[in-house]
């Protein structure tokens, strides 16, 4: 909207301003709250990976079966695909790959652990959820080493003097 030469019309971007600003106050007014609670759903997060990779480990070990793997290419860090032969000969490759999976490497063939009666439910042989709690629990206590202390420093600094 122009209302003369060069000039440009304001108010639809002083309504939207208006508009906007509670929201921003409010946000801004929690935004110590709103850190921990990032903080918090971090934990929360990390709790259930380590309880689903459990009972993951659980029904393996209730049905268990060993078979040799290949890595296959394609892998990315979120998964690591293998291929293996179960025991009626139909090769399997779990969608989601294999757990537990550091330094594994395309091509290299390696022993797993499945559960027969599912076998995409897969993993490295000799490792459980245990190898995977380690690198979760550093997660969770970075995120609270960075965000612990800037959730306080927030809180302080709304505080004031």
């Amino acid at each position: 909207m122009t209302t003369g030469p060069g000039r440009t019309d304001t108010r639809a971007v002083d309504e939207l301003a208006a508009l906007v600003r509670p929201a921003v106050r409010g946000i801004a007014g929690r935004l110590p709250e709103i850190v921990a609670v990032v903080a918090v759903l971090v934990t929360v997060l990390a709790a259930f990976a380590v309880a689903g990779a459990a009972l993951d480990d659980r029904a393996i070990a209730a049905n268990p079966a060993v078979a040799e793997a290949e890595v296959l290419r394609g892998s990315s860090f979120s998964r690591t695909l293998v291929r293996f032969t179960v025991a009626n000969g139909e090769a399997v490759v779990p969608e989601h790959g294999v757990f537990y999976p550091r330094g594994l490497q395309e091509g290299e063939r390696v022993a797993v652990e499945y559960d027969v009666t599912k076998p995409d439910l897969v993993r490295v042989a000799g490792r459980s959820a245990l190898d995977g709690t380690v690198p979760l629990l550093l997660d969770v206590l970075g995120t609270w080493a960075v965000l612990g202390p800037l959730a306080v420093w927030l809180r302080r600094r709304r505080a004031g003097p």
